[in-house]
């Protein structure tokens, strides 16, 4: 009826039915019009084949946002574990994902090399993945903060990039978790002159302007009484999403033979979920554990 409709409304609009005609239902012609020529200036951004396909997703102002909604320094545990839930949530939506890396406020998806999800269309999986964590995001809100209210919406943007080998997509991960170490650090040896020292934002930047990594431990350690290495993985390594079976143990009614009523009994079940790890990436135990991740069939 509504096809109808939209075909009435096109010949009303001196387009007419050009091709075909309009079917009833479980019909699949199409409407067409005079007007369809302006398809053409879609643009074709179908992803390369046998390409890793690599959707990195940030938050928009999330410094702004994180102060407006008070979230501790140098790392949030509430933050960090919503933008998780988030992220397995795209993961369960989306399962030609292969596995997922997330620091601070951002996380990249990994689409497989022979999806054929969308044609492989750029756009779709950029949307898809960016609107489904955003979502999330407002959604899942009140399970981890519980306390404060969300003042606003928060913003995502997202970008696509397409890696060809095996070894390209390590190296990416790689950088994303080397990254996250050195920011952490940054912020862990920041906020502690702070916090405890005292010093004004301003004052601690100037006090770790040209300082290595090795500065920013010994002042963790001879100021503060912090090994940087007992901080939680969490914080130093990131989160990665792997798929995973898993046994589950669910309480399921069910009537025995010769039994009157129905009785309450525990099941073991198998089930595949989006496990978060937080370990190295950058080695190669990793990629040993877990071979699936990087198979040709997975």
């Amino acid at each position: 009826m509504l096809r109808c409709c939209r075909a009435a409304a096109a010949i009303a609009a001196g387009g007419g039915c050009e091709t075909g005609s309009v079917r009833g239902r479980g019909g699949l012609a199409m409407a067409k019009s005079k007007f369809e020529y302006v398809r053409d200036f879609e643009a074709d951004d179908t992803c390369l084949p046998n390409c890793w396909i690599v959707v990195r997703l940030d938050g928009r102002n999330f410094h702004r946002f994180s102060e407006q909604h008070d979230f501790k320094k140098p790392n949030d545990d509430r933050a960090l574990q919503l933008m998780t839930k988030c992220a397995q949530t795209v993961m369960q939506e989306l399962e030609d994902i292969a596995i997922a890396y997330g620091q601070s406020d951002e996380y990249s998806f990994v689409f497989k090399k022979k999806s054929k999800w969308f044609k492989r269309r750029a756009s779709k999986f950029m949307t898809h993945v960016v609107s489904q964590f955003a979502s999330s995001y407002v959604f899942y809100w009140k399970d981890y903060f519980k306390d404060q209210q969300l003042l606003y919406p928060p913003g995502f943007d997202g970008r696509i990039v397409l890696y060809p080998s095996n070894q390209n997509l390590k190296d990416y991960l790689s950088w994303r978790q080397a990254d996250c170490h050195i920011n952490n650090l940054y912020n862990t040896v920041f906020w502690m002159l702070v916090q405890r020292s005292g010093l004004t934002p301003v004052q601690a930047q100037e006090r770790l302007q040209g300082t290595f990594a090795g500065d920013k431990n010994e002042i963790l350690f001879s100021e503060f009484n912090i090994n940087y290495n007992n901080e939680p993985l969490m914080y130093r390594k990131g989160t990665v999403l792997i798929w995973q079976k898993v046994n589950e143990i669910i309480t399921k009614k069910i009537k025995l033979p010769k039994e009157a009523e129905e009785k309450e009994v525990e099941v073991t079940r198998t089930k595949t979920k989006v496990v978060p790890l937080h370990c190295d990436i950058i080695g190669d135990q990793f990629w040993e554990e877990y071979p699936e991740i990087l198979a040709e069939d997975s």
